[in-house]
């Protein structure tokens, strides 16, 4: 094959190429094989990483699961055992301090200074020609100029220190009424405290119930508690509602499975859910009688504690919510403290029956037994006056009743609504007209009611004092019943304090609804933001 000028052959040349092609093959074929080795090692790395994330969740899975499991059995007890004793000072309080920050009135301002204001002498030629009369001129101008902004910095110097003055005025009076509230609440309590050293009921009562609050449970808790002190008895009979079995964590542990990866939840066997729920309410048990006896002791008037624990719970037979007596029992102080060490129980069941506790042998299910103590309204002075409201279908305006009429017709309706009320005497019973009793999750006990027949907004203060007496008597909730409306103020706080705000527009369809009588509340409820939403 013929050459062309001394280069290479058209063969030479397509070798060439071949070769160049061959190389430039297995150099994409060498980089294909990285990129998927680089890509499976990527994916391998990524699925060891997901798998170690999924295995480090699951073991914080498992720890949060065992530790509310914890949380739920003989922490309960344990909890509260090295506890300092909880005693009246634990109530009192401080009063606030806060610093005084005047802020920008702390800073004077600079005077004018006339050096600012001068005008420059006129030179020798300026004087010559006429410059001294009008250098004096400028004086004066530059003078009037200075003197009234000198009149206004003193006068906004003198405004600041009176701001400043009125500021700290207002802070120590500020300091001053925290302090007198602080000292008048301290009082109280002390005041409280010579009233339990005397063996009030009211007052004994009322500081086991703040005792017992003082003391966290875990979340999903209920806080209702009755609490009767019987000085002729030297006892206490308390009532506790333990949490339902929901509380009970529906999983038991978390399992992670490397070769899937992935997590699995393994649920609770019910044997094991009933054994959890039957420890959980004895050791509450423990827990309350513990602490009863534990903030009494300093008393020495109570030497026997009757504990109720019940649950509110749905009754399969009817669907309702029912109570449920679960453990019941009275164990003496000497028994109780003489015979045992609470912090190396491990079975709180046989611990309880040891102390002759009524015992539900399958709480899980709800059943009940029989109290050894049950509560009445015996604390509560009750008008014995059961007179029917009499020619009510002639009066459509509730304002035109009498107090005493208004009251019996919340009494009234009340029973009517299938609840216990009694109307309480006229005077010495805080401002409470009807005491209400049921056993739901609506009451779950004592509900005290203020029936309020006005024609004006209810003030926050009413609702507060329904809430005092609340705490006075321990009750579970509280209702006030009135012909007008509430502010949101009153709302908010009544949502926050287990009260039942029931104003005229509702208590006219609930009267219509239960008694079938057609009333008119006698004022109605302002529109607009002004009107509704106004100070209280």
């Amino acid at each position: 094959m013929a050459q062309s000028g001394g280069g290479q052959s058209e063969w030479q040349r397509r070798a060439a190429a071949q070769r160049a092609e061959k190389e430039a093959a297995a150099a994409r074929q060498k980089h294909e094989r990285e990129v998927a080795a680089r890509a499976k090692q990527e994916a391998r790395e990524g699925r060891e990483q997901r798998s170690d994330e999924l295995e480090r969740t699951a073991v914080e899975q498992n720890a949060q699961t065992a530790s509310r499991i914890e949380d739920l059995g003989r922490n309960l007890l344990l909890s509260v055992l090295n506890l300092p004793v909880f005693t009246i000072h634990a109530l009192e309080v401080a009063p606030e301090r806060p610093v005084f920050r005047p802020g920008a009135l702390t800073v004077a301002g600079t005077a004018p200074d006339w050096a600012d204001y001068e005008p420059p002498p006129p030179s020798r030629v300026g004087r010559l020609v006429g410059g001294s009369g009008r250098y004096t001129r400028e004086v004066d101008a530059a003078r009037v100029r200075w003197e009234a902004d000198t009149a206004d910095f003193e006068q906004d110097e003198a405004d600041r220190l009176r701001k400043l003055a009125a500021a700290r005025s207002e802070h120590d009076q500020h300091v001053a009424a925290a302090s007198e509230r602080a000292a008048a609440h301290n009082t109280n309590l002390a005041v409280q405290w010579t009233k339990c050293v005397e063996g009030d009921p009211e007052a004994i009562e009322w500081f086991v119930g703040q005792a017992l609050a003082a003391a966290p449970y875990p979340d999903g808790f209920p806080q209702t508690r009755k609490i009767a002190y019987r000085p002729q008895e030297h006892d206490i009979v308390i009532e506790i509602d333990f949490p339902r079995r929901s509380v009970i964590p529906e999983v038991r542990e978390y399992k992670f499975y490397k070769t899937v990866p992935e997590i699995r939840p393994v649920k609770w066997k019910e044997p094991e859910a009933r054994k959890l729920y039957a420890q959980l309410v004895a050791w509450m048990t423990l827990r309350v009688v513990h602490e009863v006896f534990t903030v009494t002791k300093a008393l020495d008037l109570v030497d026997v504690v009757v504990f109720n624990g019940t649950v509110t719970d749905v009754d399969p037979a009817t669907g309702k919510d029912t109570l449920y007596h679960l453990i019941s029992l009275e164990p003496e102080r000497s028994l109780f403290e003489g015979s045992l060490e609470l912090d190396r129980v491990t079975d709180p069941i046989r611990c309880l029956r040891g102390l002759d506790a009524r015992v539900s042998p399958n709480p899980y299910d709800l059943e009940a037994v029989q109290p050894v103590v049950t509560f009445d309204l015996s604390r509560f002075r009750l008008a014995n006056d059961s007179t029917e409201l009499a020619d009510l279908d002639s009066r459509t305006n509730l304002l035109q009743l009498t107090p005493t009429e208004f009251e019996k017709l919340i009494e009234k309706l009340l029973k009517a609504m299938k609840f216990d009320a009694y109307r309480t005497v006229d005077s010495k019973d805080d401002g409470i007209d009807v005491v209400v009793t049921r056993n739901d999750v609506i009451f779950g006990g004592v509900c005290l009611v203020q029936a309020k027949r006005t024609k004006n907004r209810v003030e926050l203060s009413t609702v507060q004092a329904v809430a005092g007496a609340m705490a006075d008597h321990n009750a579970a909730t509280g209702m006030v019943v009135t012909t007008s409306w509430f502010g949101p103020s009153s709302i908010a706080f009544a949502k926050r304090n287990r009260i039942t705000p029931v104003k005229g527009a509702e208590l006219k369809h609930m009267i219509k609804r239960y008694l079938g009588i057609d009333v008119i509340p006698g004022v109605a409820e302002p529109r607009g933001r002004r009107a509704s939403e106004g100070r209280e």
